[in-house]
């Protein structure tokens, strides 16, 4: 950042009184920009036991697999959000259940979270951002073509947890790429 969205003079970095963190501050009109994580949405959508997957057309991981997700709008809730999701990447629409996890990747400051969902029909098809978007049992689920590691851990939750509560929300974060094993 190197403007003032308020007046236009120039920002600078530094730690405002009273607060603990480097931040960007307008020393014309006294304004402080905030910078925020990103919050991430999407589903785990279901039909007859079988989990919905997009195959990326767009990167990043294009050509991977993962569930139907992306950044959340502005005025928007999250279960909206992650409604319009699956919808824009799988042409399907869902009801969903609840909120199945929340994964955090600080090093890139974004927040994910998976709803449990029902398809409601049973339909969906490719869009823009999907090249292929197809039904897996768990045991069919190509985790080795996995685009992020966040859908893989819903993903391992969901299909390796049942034991858990029909309300139990898992919480898991990743602190580098390197932890990862992925490239």
């Amino acid at each position: 950042m190197k403007f003032c969205s308020v007046c236009g003079f120039e920002v600078v970095q530094k730690i405002p009184e009273g607060d603990s963190l480097t931040r960007y501050v307008c020393e014309n009109c006294g304004t402080i920009h905030y910078q925020n994580p990103k919050v991430i949405v999407g589903t785990i959508p279901v039909w007859e036991g079988k989990i919905l997957l997009c195959k990326r057309a767009i990167e990043p991981r294009k050509g991977y697999w993962t569930l139907p997700a992306g950044f959340l709008e502005n005025r928007e809730t999250v279960e909206e959000g992650a409604s319009r999701e699956t919808e824009e990447e799988a042409n399907a629409k869902i009801n969903i259940v609840r909120l199945h996890s929340v994964y955090s990747i600080p090093h890139i400051s974004q927040v994910y979270m998976f709803f449990l969902a029902n398809l409601v029909d049973g339909t969906f098809s490719v869009s823009s951002e999907s090249e292929e978007v197809k039904l897996f049992l768990p045991e069919e689920i190509p985790w080795d073509e996995l685009a992020f590691a966040s859908v893989t851990y819903a993903l391992k939750r969901f299909t390796e947890r049942s034991d858990i509560p029909e309300t139990g929300i898992h919480l898991g974060s990743i602190r580098n790429r390197k932890m990862e094993g992925k490239p």
